[in-house]
C-alpha cells in the first residue's frame, strides 16, 4: 500500500516569503510550521500560512512534483497559489 503525499506552500504573508515542501501528513506539518516547531527557513522567515497544497496518491509522486516545482521561478509559484487561493487565505483550518 502506498502512502499519500502532499506538496505545499507556506507563506509569511501575501506576496511575501514562500516555502515549498512535501509531507505525508499536511495537517501535522502545517501545525509545526505555524508554531515554529521546525528549526530553519520557515521559522526564520515567519512562513506560517498554508496558502497552497496539492494531494498525490503516492508520496514519491509528491516528491517528484516538489522537485519539479522547485525549479520554477517565483512568479510561476505565485500564479499557482493564486489559482487555488486568490485571497491568500490560510488554508490550515480547511484541513479539518
Amino acid at each position: 500500500m502506498t502512502k499519500a503525499g502532499y506538496v505545499y506552500i507556506m507563506a509569511s504573508r501575501r506576496n511575501g516569503t514562500i516555502y515549498l515542501g512535501v509531507t505525508s501528513d499536511l495537517a501535522a506539518r502545517s501545525y509545526q510550521h505555524r508554531n515554529g516547531l521546525i528549526i530553519g527557513f520557515t521559522k526564520t522567515h515567519y512562513c506560517k500560512l498554508l496558502v497552497w497544497y496539492e494531494v498525490h496518491d503516492d508520496l514519491e509522486n509528491a516528491r517528484l512534483r516538489e522537485l519539479q516545482m522547485k525549479k520554477w521561478n517565483r512568479q510561476w509559484k505565485l500564479s499557482e497559489i493564486e489559482r487555488m487561493n486568490p485571497d491568500w487565505n490560510d488554508l490550515f483550518e480547511s484541513l479539518f
